[in-house]
């Protein structure tokens, strides 16, 4: 498998080491990287195909989360994950609302972020775990549920509104679909996808699902959970 990723820092030595990690994702990796925000945009135009872009949230020509969300809104196709020396919660927050699918600290080891970064490649979302307990701390303001399958999720560690988030991944739905129907801010379903991976062990939606209806979180398509339960 071939991947081209772009990757976007001011630090050639933080670069250098990102590399080493990069080149792990796939039998083939093509890295185009470069040290400011404005060269790693004409990287982009001119490689329209990119698997993956990095982008550290604070450059010398960058304006920090404004271009980030240029940045989001030019390229939608492209995933985009941030990658910061910032362990602040809110600027977490901020940029998975800004169009970001992960968040990896500069600080983390090489294996973490090549776990980060394949889990993104996989359509996943990525959130230190340090800080995501933190996140949804602030944003968990899903009504208690009171029924069987519920009551199962919670003992696994799902609170409900993660519970509602799955169950409406179980039904094929985006994260801006989801979003709208639950009346949050698509960086806050985010950040409750990212806690859904990390308490069920999984690294994509297709696992996420798949683990739900064996565990009895979220009904098959005739309505029915593992032991008959409707």
């Amino acid at each position: 498998m071939k991947i081209k990723v772009l990757l976007v820092d001011d630090h050639a030595l933080f670069r250098d080491g990102m590399r080493y990690v990069l080149q792990q994702l796939a039998d083939e990796v093509e890295i185009l990287d470069t040290g400011s925000f404005s060269e790693g945009l004409q990287r982009v135009l001119a490689n329209p195909d990119l698997d993956l872009a990095l982008l550290d949230l604070n450059m010398p020509d960058s304006e920090g989360v404004s271009s980030l969300q240029f940045f989001h809104q030019r390229f939608p196709d492209i995933p985009l994950v941030v990658v910061s020396g910032s362990d602040q919660r809110d600027d977490i927050e901020h940029v998975m609302n800004l169009g970001a699918m992960g968040f990896i600290s500069k600080m983390s080891p090489s294996r973490t972020m090549l776990s980060a970064l394949r889990m993104v490649l996989e359509g996943g979302v990525y959130v230190p775990p340090q800080l995501l307990q933190q996140a949804v701390a602030k944003l968990e303001t899903g009504q208690a549920l009171n029924d069987k399958r519920s009551q199962r999720a919670s003992k696994y560690g799902l609170t409900p509104r993660q519970l509602q988030v799955l169950q409406l991944l179980g039904a094929g739905k985006s994260n801006k679909e989801i979003s709208r129907l639950l009346n949050l801010a698509e960086g806050t379903v985010k950040i409750h996808v990212a806690a859904i991976y990390q308490t069920l062990h999984v690294n994509s939606r297709i696992e996420a699902v798949a683990t739900a209806h064996r565990f009895g979180f979220i009904a098959d398509e005739n309505g029915r959970a593992p032991g008959g339960e409707s």
